[in-house]
């Protein structure tokens, strides 16, 4: 799966991490503040326990971790809604697939770079989970920075249309297809539900990796997710940072 945007991540990256380095040194030579230093520990680290949950209680399961999602939403930066989600993907994981360890956090460093947990270009996150208006990537087209993949569904003789990435988790259709879930309760798929979208975005990363747990099976989980190094350490950046109570 390769995701829209790395042309507009990379500015946004850089961008943000000359900031973020900029504050930082401004709060420590004014003495006022002390952050806890982002871990370079790869796979990144598990970040605040999940309490225990049903995942299998009726409707919206996630909504049980809502306490737990309250907790870390200021220090991280990240909606309530979007850490429900993310923390339910992980519990759910570790019932189903225990061998596969993924944690929350790096479910929180995806969906930042790839939607800004689902607030990129203008939309938002309602609370039930459903992102509006929904994202849609740039045409795969084969552009520069761009895989092409042809919508042969969509396409006519006269006019070839090209896929485009969809929701906070930014899957292609045909990823979707084979490995989207319903997450919430709600008899659909959809992928842009952040809880479906986190789930799905589990199942296929501790598919493709793994053990998830080691740094082995999260880098193979994290480039068959996106083939680019510099996602990857984007991502491992973020979900350290979220680890600590940190915004990335």
């Amino acid at each position: 799966m390769r995701s829209m945007t790395a042309g507009l991540r990379g500015a946004e990256t850089r961008a943000g991490l000359l900031g973020a380095a900029a504050v930082l040194l401004l709060l420590t030579g004014c003495g006022t503040m002390h952050l806890t230093p982002v871990p370079d520990d790869m796979p990144p680290p598990a970040g605040a326990p999940l309490p225990p949950i049903d995942i299998d209680a009726p409707g919206r399961a996630a909504l049980q971790l809502k306490p737990w999602a309250e907790a870390q939403s200021d220090s991280t930066g990240i909606p309530v809604t979007a850490l429900e989600a993310y923390g339910y993907a992980a519990a759910v994981m570790a019932q189903s697939k225990p061998e596969c360890g993924i944690r929350w956090t790096t479910l929180a460093g995806i969906a930042s770079v790839e939607s800004h947990h689902g607030s990129h270009g203008g939309s938002h996150l309602n609370d039930d989970g459903e992102v509006t208006p929904p994202i849609r990537g740039l045409a795969l087209d084969g552009s520069p920075g761009r895989a092409k993949i042809v919508d042969t569904d969509a396409s006519t003789p006269d006019n070839t249309v090209y896929v485009r990435a969809m929701g906070p988790f930014q899957f292609i259709p045909e990823t979707w297809k084979r490995w989207g879930v319903d997450a919430n309760g709600d008899g659909v798929v959809d992928p842009d539900n952040i809880d479906d979208a986190a789930l799905t975005a589990a199942r296929y990363l501790c598919a493709m990796g793994g053990d998830l747990t080691g740094a082995p099976g999260w880098q193979k989980a994290l480039l068959t997710y996106n083939q680019s190094q510099e996602y990857m350490n984007t991502v491992r950046y973020r979900a350290a940072a979220y680890s600590v109570g940190r915004r990335a």
